[in-house]
């Protein structure tokens, strides 16, 4: 590692090991999101939820790149944005007013990405929106919100407004701006942050081949819908199933692990 990210700071001793894992977990995201494209150079931000009874979440160091951080750089946070754990790192304010009205609001979304991707602001700018034309896309049937572009969110009192737009859908598209995507845990909103990620480029390619466009009934749509992201326990599931975001995380950590396994450090 480069010499100006050096920090002995947050070595697993001193903390809990659920804090360690959740820490570990993030750091992947953070370098899976690099891997596949999902930067805007050292903007946008993944969030976790720090187990415990604090409001406390973990936000990456503003100023490194997603491919460089660690678990042990991550900075903790309180949800007024006050560093709560000694560490010589900064983070991004319009970070902050994003992921923190989604942490205050939502109890169960215990991580949040927002993006900045080709094809999410492109969908952003779409006074459509996401459509149900993919299999990818109709996993979100029902499950979108939509906030109305305020320019840069540095403005705290625009977190009331995110919250109200929000609700209680998994995905928002921020007009002319980016996406977000809240999960009940890293590997859901991964998993969802991956399809849907999908399911904008591919409607980008379906509208820009000005071909007549074939649409599912709403009934498909709403039914794929239903069983995609679920909360059923795995047993629930028979066997050959897939689960979306349950068992896709371990292989994508192996995957990390074999390319470059600091992301534990």
């Amino acid at each position: 590692m480069h010499a100006d990210l050096q920090t002995s700071w947050a070595p697993a001793a001193q903390m809990s090991p659920e804090e360690w894992e959740t820490r570990v977990n993030l750091a992947a995201f953070y370098r899976l999101a690099a891997h596949y494209g999902w930067t805007d150079l050292i903007f946008t931000h993944i969030s976790a939820r720090v187990p415990g009874p604090d409001e406390h979440f973990l936000l990456n160091p503003f100023g490194w790149m997603f491919e460089e951080v660690t678990a042990s750089s991550l900075v903790k946070v309180d949800v007024d944005g006050r560093v709560v754990s000694p560490t010589p790192h900064h983070i991004h304010p319009a970070g902050f007013v994003i992921h923190s009205a989604v942490h205050q609001a939502r109890p169960d979304a215990l991580c949040v990405m927002h993006s900045h991707t080709r094809a999410g602001m492109a969908v952003s700018m779409m006074e459509c929106g996401l459509l149900p034309l993919s299999q990818h896309a109709m996993l979100f049937e029902g499950r979108v919100a939509y906030h109305d572009s305020e320019g840069l969110a540095l403005d705290l009192d625009e977190r009331t407004r995110l919250v109200r737009d929000l609700g209680d859908k998994a995905v928002m598209i921020l007009r002319n701006h980016g996406t977000l995507v809240a999960g009940s845990s890293m590997a859901e909103t991964f998993s969802m942050m991956w399809h849907l990620e999908k399911a904008m480029q591919a409607q980008i390619d379906a509208l820009a081949s000005q071909q007549k466009l074939t649409r599912p009934s709403a009934q498909v749509a709403l039914a794929t819908a239903a069983n995609g992201f679920t909360s059923k326990p795995m047993e629930q599931y028979g066997d050959g199933q897939s689960p979306l975001g349950r068992l896709e995380w371990p292989a994508l950590l192996r995957k990390l692990d074999r390319m470059d396994p600091s992301f534990r450090d």
